[in-house]
């Protein structure tokens, strides 16, 4: 019975990581790996601080990777992803805009004194 389903959990890798191995599945993995960084990238800031913070790079790191899987997404035709990664883009990009935004106003009221 176990080494039946280690067949079977083996068989399966083998076909999804091996068998159906090209460009779009190396693409997707990549883009699930970068969009994995910016947790990283967030937990190491947040030790570092004490507390937690979203750094900069969070967000860049969701747009590249976010933006892969939507490509990846559409490329497949997985709707799933498709309405997952749009959603997640227009809430990125509108995080960045108020980012930049507010840093724009902390620079030019420095300014005025």
């Amino acid at each position: 019975m176990i080494i039946s389903i280690g067949h079977a959990i083996s068989d399966y890798i083998y076909d999804v990581f091996v068998l159906k191995f090209d460009f779009w599945l190396a693409f997707g993995i990549v883009a699930q790996l970068l969009f994995t960084a910016r947790f990283l990238v967030q937990w190491l800031a947040s030790e570092r601080e004490g507390k937690s913070v979203m750094p900069l790079s969070f967000w860049y790191f969701s747009m590249g990777g976010g933006l892969m899987t939507l490509i990846y997404g559409i490329v497949r035709r997985e709707p799933i992803i498709i309405m997952g990664q749009a959603l997640a883009m227009v809430i990125y990009t509108r995080n960045l805009i108020l980012i930049f935004r507010n840093r724009r106003r902390k620079t030019g009221s420095g300014d005025a004194m």
